[in-house]
């Protein structure tokens, strides 16, 4: 309840500075509500693969707007000011994750406990 309320404030103030790529690591996903259909606006800590975008789940994969994209197949992350298209939502492991992070965030990934990541791929 604390979490939720919380979010209702600072995601907004938080997503213009997200989406703008000020911050390297930040982005926001558009998600589609799964019960209410409402669209949402989350800002996240992302980072690019070859196909498309590994984002952390410090939360796990429980979160609201994980679990909104995942049911739904799709969303859109903007990233630097550009806004991406994304499919194939999945849940992978820090085996999968690590490649894309490289050797500088991976301890810092460890160190927070990060464990699960959700991997989208750009759409065509």
């Amino acid at each position: 309840m604390m979490m939720t309320r919380l979010t209702k404030v600072v995601n907004p103030l938080l997503s213009p500075i997200a989406s703008s790529g000020l911050i390297g690591v930040w982005g926001v996903i558009h998600h589609t509500g799964r019960k209410s259909r409402k669209t949402y606006a989350t800002p996240i800590a992302l980072k690019p693969s070859a196909d498309g975008f590994i984002v952390p789940l410090p939360w796990g994969p429980g979160t609201d707007w994980c679990r909104n994209v995942l049911a739904e197949g799709r969303a859109v992350v903007t990233w630097h000011g550009k806004d991406y298209e994304v499919t194939s939502p999945e849940i992978v492991d820090r085996a999968v994750a690590d490649p894309v992070y490289g050797p500088i965030l991976r301890p810092a990934l460890r160190l927070l406990g990060i464990k699960k990541f959700l991997r989208v791929t750009r759409a065509p």
